[in-house]
């Protein structure tokens, strides 16, 4: 009985072993990966700087950079993916469809998960800068008005379509341990210096409707 004892906790042992070896090895893994992505969107986005359109930083990507975001207060510098499919997300922040450019005039929707690339975003406090590199025009210099908390379901967000403005999104509460939900956590920033803007506007793009987390 004592040597079956001995026995099942040598089995018991290799067991764990072998899972925190396997989970070691996945975070590894998911270390390298996503170094690798940031590799190459970053490749993708001095193609785009250099003139290419649609440049998809893999083959098999659905998508392809749009902007690039920099705060320098928090050490932030991300490459914006055109779209918020949950694929897009999981590389990058993405652009909402239906929105402006990123830096130009009017309302510019970007959104990101709240545990990876928009988690300093619960950091940020009104006066911190914000700049936005896009292709084909100078680099736009945004301050960061506000930050609130909005359910999803009901919340427009109205500007001026002269006036280029920022909106970062991300889910809400920060902390959560389940996915989704109604609540965005919603950082608005105006433009500090942008280029020239057209005759204003109004618009009033809606928040996208994926999930975003």
């Amino acid at each position: 009985m004592r040597s079956l004892g001995r026995g099942a906790l040598c089995v018991l042992a290799l067991v764990l072993l072998f899972v925190g070896l396997w989970h070691v090895g996945h975070g590894g893994w998911i270390y390298a990966k996503a170094l690798l992505a940031q590799h190459l969107l970053h490749r993708a986005w001095a193609r785009t700087l250099a003139g290419e359109r649609d440049v998809r930083p893999w083959p098999w990507a659905d998508t392809w950079p749009v902007a690039r975001i920099l705060v320098p207060a928090h050490g932030a510098d991300l490459i914006v993916l055109d779209g918020v499919s949950g694929r897009t997300l999981a590389f990058a922040p993405g652009h909402a469809p239906g929105s402006a450019r990123p830096g130009a005039p009017g309302t510019a929707i970007v959104s990101g998960h709240r545990d990876t690339h928009f988690r300093f975003l619960k950091s940020l406090v009104p006066g911190d800068e914000i700049v936005v590199e896009a292709p084909g025009q100078p680099r736009a210099h945004f301050t960061v008005r506000e930050a609130t908390v909005v359910d999803a379901r009901a919340a427009v967000i109205q500007r001026d379509a002269g006036v280029a403005a920022l909106v970062l999104l991300t889910c809400y509460p920060f902390e959560a341990f389940t996915p989704g939900g109604p609540l965005r956590y919603v950082v608005a920033a105006e433009a500090t210096r942008a280029p020239s803007v057209p005759p204003p506007g109004r618009t009033t793009p809606r928040l996208p409707e994926r999930p975003v987390w």
